[in-house]
C-alpha cells in the first residue's frame, strides 16, 4: 500500500478544518440591531414611541385642528397600549386638497402606527395638513395617557387637552395636569396673539391659569379687560376636565348611594359643517346616555331655525338609542352629520 505523503495529508487536514469553519457559520442565526434589542427586552427605535402603556383599548379621536385650509382630525385604535390604527376622520377637502389628502393622509396613518407617537415627518407637499394632522394625533395620545393613567389608580397624574374654543381674536385651548382629583397645572396652549391681543394674553393669562389651579374647576371669574379671552379659557378648561375618566375628578356619584354607578360627563370634539360648528355633550352612567346636549351648532339666519327644530330631536335619539347610530333629522342634514361626528368622539372617550 502507498503511504500518503506529509504533505499532502497537511493539505488535506486544512481543508477539513475550512470546510467545518464555513459549515458553522452557516448555521449561526444572522442577527439584525432589531432582533439583538428586542432578545435585550429594549423596543427598536421605531416603535419606542410615546404611545401610553398600561393596556389602554379601543378608539381615542383628538380634538379638530384647524389648519388654513381645513381641518384634521384624527382617531386612533389602540389595542394594549399600542397604537394598532390611526386614520383621519376629518381632513381638507375640495379642489386641490382633495389631491392632496388622498396622497398625504394613508402615508401619515402609516407613520403614525410606526412611530407610536406624535414624532412623525411631515409630509412633503402636505404641510398644513401634516401639522394639523401631528396636532390632533397629540391630542389623542393626551387623552389615551389620561385613560391609561385612571386605569393605573387615582393617585395618578393625568394629562387633559381642552377642546379649541373660538373667541372673537383668536382660538384659546387649555391643558391641565390632574393628580389625585385636583388640578395640579394648568397652561394655555393656544391663545389669540398679534397686535394688542399680545398684551392682553400675557396679562390674562396666568392669571386665569392660576384661577383654575385654585378653584379645581372651570367655574373661575373673568379676568377685566379680557372677557373674551377669559370665556374662552373657561370654555375649553371645561372640555379638559370633561374628558377625566371616572375617578379622575370629573366624574360624580350617580345618587346619593355609595354603590351606585359613576356619572360621567363628556364632551365630544367640534365637528365643523358647512354651516357653523357642532360640539356635543353626554353624560354617561351606567354605560347609558342619560343626558345630551348640544354645546355648539349652527347660528344665524335660516341656521337658527334649523337648529332649535333639529337639535331636540337629535338629543332625544342619542339618548334613546345609546350611541351616535341615529338616525339624520330631514332638512338638517349637515347639522346631523356634524352632531353624530362629535357625539362619536364623546363616546370614544367613554370607551362606548
Amino acid at each position: 500500500m502507498r503511504k500518503s505523503h506529509p504533505v499532502r495529508r497537511a493539505v488535506l487536514a486544512g481543508a477539513a478544518t475550512v470546510s467545518g469553519i464555513v459549515l458553522l457559520l452557516s448555521l449561526k442565526p444572522a442577527s439584525d440591531p432589531g432582533s439583538a434589542q428586542a432578545a435585550d427586552g429594549q423596543l427598536p427605535p421605531a416603535a419606542a414611541g410615546q404611545a401610553p402603556q398600561g393596556g389602554v383599548n379601543g378608539a381615542v379621536t383628538g380634538d379638530a385642528a384647524q389648519t388654513q385650509y381645513g381641518a384634521v382630525q384624527v382617531r386612533l385604535t389602540m389595542n394594549n397600549g399600542k397604537i394598532s390604527q390611526a386614520e383621519a376622520v376629518q381632513a381638507p377637502k375640495g379642489g386641490r386638497s382633495d389631491q392632496i389628502t388622498a396622497s398625504s393622509v394613508p402615508r401619515l396613518n402609516q407613520a403614525v402606527v410606526a412611530a407610536q407617537s406624535a414624532d412623525i415627518d411631515a409630509v412633503s407637499g402636505a404641510t398644513y395638513t401634516s401639522a394639523g394632522y401631528k396636532k390632533s394625533l397629540q391630542s389623542a395620545l393626551d387623552k389615551a395617557k389620561a385613560s391609561a393613567g385612571s386605569q393605573q389608580g387615582s393617585g395618578g397624574a393625568q394629562t387633559l387637552t381642552g377642546d379649541v374654543a373660538q373667541t372673537q381674536y383668536g382660538p384659546v385651548q387649555v391643558r391641565v395636569t390632574v393628580a389625585g382629583g385636583k388640578i395640579t397645572k394648568a397652561e394655555a396652549v393656544q391663545a389669540p396673539k398679534g397686535g394688542r391681543s399680545d398684551q392682553i394674553t400675557s396679562s390674562s393669562v396666568p392669571r386665569l391659569n392660576q384661577a383654575a389651579v385654585a378653584a379645581g374647576t372651570a367655574d373661575i371669574d373673568a379676568v377685566s379687560g379680557a372677557t373674551y379671552t377669559s370665556a374662552g379659557y373657561k370654555k375649553s378648561l371645561q372640555s379638559a376636565l370633561d374628558k377625566a375618566p371616572a375617578g379622575g375628578g370629573s366624574s360624580q356619584a350617580a345618587g346619593s348611594g355609595g354603590g351606585q354607578a359613576a356619572t360621567q360627563t363628556l364632551t365630544g370634539s367640534v365637528a365643523q359643517t358647512q354651516y357653523g360648528p357642532v360640539q356635543v355633550r353626554v353624560t354617561v352612567a351606567g354605560g347609558k346616555i342619560t343626558k345630551a346636549e348640544a354645546v355648539q351648532a349652527p347660528k344665524g339666519g335660516r341656521s337658527d331655525q334649523i337648529t332649535s327644530s333639529s337639535v331636540p330631536r337629535l338629543n332625544q335619539a342619542a339618548v334613546a338609542a345609546g350611541t351616535a347610530q341615529i338616525d339624520a333629522v330631514s332638512g338638517a342634514t349637515y347639522t346631523s352629520a356634524g352632531y353624530k361626528q362629535s357625539l362619536q368622539s364623546a363616546l370614544d372617550q367613554a370607551g362606548g
